[in-house]
This record gives C-alpha cells, sequence and structure tokens, in this order.
C-alpha cells in the first residue's frame, strides 16, 4: 500500500471506529467522495470500514453481497480506496485534516 492509499486507508478505520472524531462537514466530504464509486462499491468501502453508522460487515459478509471470494472483495476494496486516494477530492480533504 503506498503513502496516498494508506493515509486514506488510516482516515476511513479512523471515521468509522471513532465517528465523533470526524465533523459534520468532513463526513459530508467524505459521502461525496465515496460517490465516485458505484454503488455496490460505496456500499462495500462504507460497511467494511463502518461508515456513517453503517454495520460493519466482515470480509465474508461483504465478499457475498458481491458475489466474489474473499480474496477479491478485498481487492476490489484496496482498488476503491487506491482510487479514492489519487482524487483532487482526497487530497482537499486530506489537507484539511492535516493528515
Amino acid at each position: 500500500m503506498d503513502a496516498l492509499t494508506r493515509s486514506l486507508h488510516s482516515f476511513l478505520v479512523r471515521a468509522g471506529l471513532e465517528p465523533t472524531a470526524v465533523s459534520p462537514q468532513t463526513e459530508h466530504y467524505l459521502e461525496h467522495l465515496l460517490y465516485l464509486l458505484l454503488p455496490e462499491e460505496e456500499e462495500a468501502v462504507t460497511h467494511y470500514y463502518g461508515l456513517f453508522g453503517a454495520e460493519r460487515l466482515s470480509l465474508q459478509e461483504i465478499a457475498k453481497d458481491l458475489d466474489l471470494s474473499q480474496e477479491d472483495a478485498m481487492a476490489r476494496i484496496d482498488q476503491c480506496v487506491r482510487r479514492l486516494a489519487i482524487t483532487p477530492e482526497w487530497q482537499m480533504l486530506k489537507q484539511t485534516q492535516k493528515i
């Protein structure tokens, strides 16, 4: 995992585990960032990290929903995070968070 992807991954983990650590405005920007994904990818990422109060699902559950193996589901989530990490939207959001 490269540095850009790692910074977004860390932010998503924190946002899922400590929702109060993310301001409502930042949460709003994060929602818009995730809109860049296909709907099923957005749902998988949201449930993988437990964002916006969504229930965290196991990789097995997410893989079943995507009709993929667990390895392929994890690869797809990783690809989504990488695609988002290189967007100008994430770069701007990252600057506001001092990540």
